[in-house]
């Protein structure tokens, strides 16, 4: 079957694939060799897999994102002490198919899709509970490809993130994810408010040349 997206895990040195026939495999390299053997087939659900992420939450212990044609995104936990892989829930909200992931930290996961949006998801510390915190409008075709750098931020997490589209466009967010105040104190404390917790904007970078271009055209 048709192989939609590749991701190493740099900690372990174990190579994901991901599938159109809904599975995803991990392989692991042989010590001292090129070759790579099957350790572990994921599959929850029929529909193709067609892009993956992975957040680390500790040194052993990690969460694995894949996007899938059906507007899903599935999450499998790792066990710290075995190392197995457990479904432990989806993230919906996309009308289609999801086309791209980006682990923007070890906590906030950002998806693309093919109707046109893009969410900002943020797991809650201890938990596998996810919260859509925004949802960013502004292409006019599917999102295909996404990536985030962290910037510094006073009172969270500051967040630049760049989305390619089939529109033809490039197009750059200041996204703003903040703490909470209290979060982190005490794991077992229930969150009271369920208020948004991410501010964004549409930042873009314009080249002079772009601009010179664009009032050319204008006169």
């Amino acid at each position: 079957m048709q192989i939609n997206a590749m991701l190493v895990d740099q900690d372990d040195g174990c190579l994901f694939t991901a599938s159109s026939d809904g599975c995803v495999k991990i392989w692991r390299r042989v010590y001292g060799d090129g070759l790579h053997t099957l350790i572990i087939s994921l599959r929850y659900q029929p529909s193709p897999v067609t892009c993956l992420a992975l957040c680390r939450s500790s040194i052993y212990s990690c969460f694995l994102y894949h996007g899938s044609s059906d507007g899903y995104v599935n999450i499998w936990e790792k066990e710290a002490v075995s190392g197995r892989y457990n479904h432990v829930g989806v993230l919906q909200g996309h009308r289609f198919s999801v086309l791209c992931l980006a682990a923007a930290t070890d906590r906030v996961v950002l998806s693309g899709s093919e109707d046109a949006t893009i969410r900002v998801w943020k797991r809650e510390i201890g938990s596998a509970f996810h919260t859509c915190l925004a949802v960013m409008e502004g292409h006019r075709g599917p999102v295909r490809s996404i990536t985030a750098s962290v910037e510094d931020n006073v009172g969270g997490v500051g967040l630049l993130v760049y989305s390619a589209s089939l529109d033809h466009m490039v197009k750059v967010w200041s996204v703003k994810v903040t703490e909470k105040e209290g979060e982190g104190e005490n794991e077992d404390e229930e969150d009271g408010d369920g208020e948004k917790e991410a501010e964004f904007k549409m930042d873009p970078v314009l080249s002079p040349s772009w601009v010179k271009r664009q009032k050319s055209q204008r006169d």
